[in-house]
């Protein structure tokens, strides 16, 4: 029997968009996937919160333009914590530039505005 997909779901430091993380973290939950939802956090919390809960993904939410520092930190934070397996995905509003960027970082995958919510369940329903 596979165990449920846990997935740590965070706004990156003081973001105050939360709705596209709301509707995530319940697309997920209504999948069958173990949500923790933190809401703001900084990098070394989240990092701390993924440990905690042996997440499988952290989902991270950006539309403040803080994502080429934070996401990144994210990363670093849970490789330093033996959490080489955990992926990191991140939503938001994220210019095609810093995509390439952002994977060379370790971000797993990347979801604009628009992403319909059954293309990011398939993505973390792949991890199985």
């Amino acid at each position: 029997m596979k165990k449920d997909i846990r997935v740590v779901i965070a706004r990156l430091g003081m973001d105050a968009h939360w709705r596209g993380s709301i509707v995530v973290a319940r697309a997920l939950r209504d999948a069958g996937m173990e949500v923790i939802y933190v809401g703001n956090q900084m990098p070394e919390n989240i990092a701390e919160t993924a440990v905690q809960e042996y997440a499988d993904v952290v989902g991270l939410s950006t539309l403040s333009g803080n994502h080429m520092i934070l996401a990144p930190e994210v990363v670093r934070h849970l490789r330093e914590r033996g959490m080489e397996q955990t992926i990191v995905v991140l939503g938001g509003t994220i210019p095609p530039d810093d995509v390439p960027k952002l994977k060379e970082a370790g971000i797993a995958e990347i979801f604009g505005p628009g992403t319909p919510l059954k293309k990011i369940i398939s993505f973390l329903s792949g991890l199985r």
